[in-house]
């Protein structure tokens, strides 16, 4: 009994070890993320490593993380401050909604479509440094393949916006003593509960065995992604 108690491939302990991961990522991601334009880098490389605790692969958590943060960085950087610039429209457009006049049919129709592209950009933003996490591809078909799956994923795209929204709410308004858990894990903890549904929607993507690998969405440990996949 004790020796199985104190054996760190028990469930108990392996849950301990991810929680431990997650409060390291944590203080990874606010140290690396102070510059602000790393922000993009440091996403990505919590991702790469989330994905991989999901499926409890094996792998140290610093060096994953600072080798996905160096081989990430320029492209990362470029998603970041390109999604900086949407949203800095978004706001203004916002702005200029709310404080509109004219007709009421055309206020509400102004923020149905600001509210519409909001909402796509923000389930975008879901796939987007994930997908930099796992696979190999230019900006361009990053961001190509981060919107298709948002739409052709999109039950499991609302589940992980209602599931990070609703945690949030959970902490800040209907529990406040619940708000250490966001101190405590932060963006990687969004980061690790989505990646229990992404992991399963990126392996629609792997080629099958004996398929190449070639070509652009090379992913980053085997297999690929060129934009199609099946539905789910």
């Amino acid at each position: 009994m004790f020796s199985n108690l104190f054996n760190y491939d028990n469930p108990f302990w392996r849950f301990m070890g991810k929680l431990w991961d997650l409060i390291l990522l944590n203080i990874l991601w606010i140290i690396c993320s102070i510059p602000v334009f790393t922000i993009g880098a440091t996403s990505t490389a919590v991702y790469y490593v989330t994905l991989k605790l999901v499926k409890d692969e094996e792998g140290a958590t610093i060096p994953s993380f600072f080798r996905s943060f160096r081989d990430n960085f320029k492209q990362a950087t470029v998603l970041w401050l390109m999604l900086l610039v949407v949203v800095f429209v978004l706001v203004f457009d916002w702005r200029f909604a709310l404080v509109a006049g004219g007709s009421a049919f055309a206020q509400i129709g102004m923020r149905a479509v600001f509210g519409c592209l909001s909402f796509v950009v923000l389930a975008t933003v879901v796939y987007l440094f994930p997908l930099q996490a796992r696979f190999y591809n230019p900006v361009k078909r990053t961001i190509i393949n981060a919107c298709l799956m948002a739409i052709r994923h999109f039950p499991k795209t609302i589940a992980m916006l209602v599931t990070d929204v609703g945690l949030v709410a959970v902490c800040v308004f209907v529990f406040p003593q619940a708000a250490i858990i966001l101190f405590l894990f932060g963006f990687p903890l969004f980061a690790f509960l989505n990646s229990y549904v992404l992991v399963t929607i990126f392996e629609k993507y792997m080629p099958k065995e004996g398929e190449s690998p070639e070509g652009e969405g090379i992913a980053r440990e085997s297999g690929g992604l060129d934009g199609s996949g099946a539905d789910g």
